[in-house]
């Protein structure tokens, strides 16, 4: 399980040289953790390959939780980028809610040890300690917003897609876990919106 070394705030990149180095640090992590279990990466192999002072890498992520955490983050706003859409005339809300989940799920699970890294890191991570678990949990909410179309967003929406999305990570925990086979998981993605998004109407579109 990683470990946070120390709590306190990591530095944000102000600057466009600091950002590049930063996605250079995200980009080394994914690399190695898509090969190797997380216990195996460590944060000197991920600085060395992305170029930067073990000190830098440091800098902006305090420990391999915070690293792990702010990969999970930036694959979240990639996956909003490539699978987000408004939920179209044929197709229900709950129906495009799972169809991205189901395309989510299967990016995940194609590169299980990096999967694993993310989502073990962020269960882990207090709130207090790594602020990218709120990001995490916020972006990943409006990517499901997003696909249902969902502009006026509930108290009982907001409920509904938090309990769905514990049961989404529960699901690939399992998978990863070897519990369950990859077509189980499916099946059981499409109950748990079917079940949890029942009374959702077909769209969410205002007329």
């Amino acid at each position: 399980m990683p470990r946070i070394a120390e709590t306190r705030d990591a530095a944000a990149p102000s600057s466009s040289e600091q950002h590049a180095r930063v996605v250079r640090i995200l980009a080394a992590a994914v690399t190695l953790a898509t090969d190797k279990e997380l216990e195996r990466v460590q944060m000197h192999e991920v600085a060395k390959l992305a170029g930067v002072a073990v000190a830098t890498l440091y800098r902006y992520f305090p420990s391999k939780t915070h690293l792990f955490v702010a990969v999970m983050l930036d694959q979240i706003d990639r996956m909003s980028a490539k699978y987000a859409r408004h939920a179209q005339p044929e197709q229900s809300a709950k129906d495009s809610v799972h169809d991205t989940l189901l395309q989510v799920v299967r990016g995940l699970l194609r590169r299980p040890l990096l999967a694993t890294a993310m989502i073990q890191s962020n269960s882990t991570a207090k709130a207090s300690a790594v602020p990218d678990t709120a990001g995490v949990d916020r972006n990943f909410r409006q990517l499901l917003y997003d696909a249902a179309g969902i502009e006026q967003i509930t108290e009982r929406d907001a409920r509904l897609l938090r309990v769905l999305i514990h049961s989404v990570f529960g699901i690939i925990q399992s998978c990863l876990n070897g519990r369950i086979t990859i077509a189980d998981a499916e099946a059981d993605l499409r109950v748990s919106c079917d079940l949890l998004l029942a009374e959702w109407p077909e769209s969410f579109a205002v007329v």
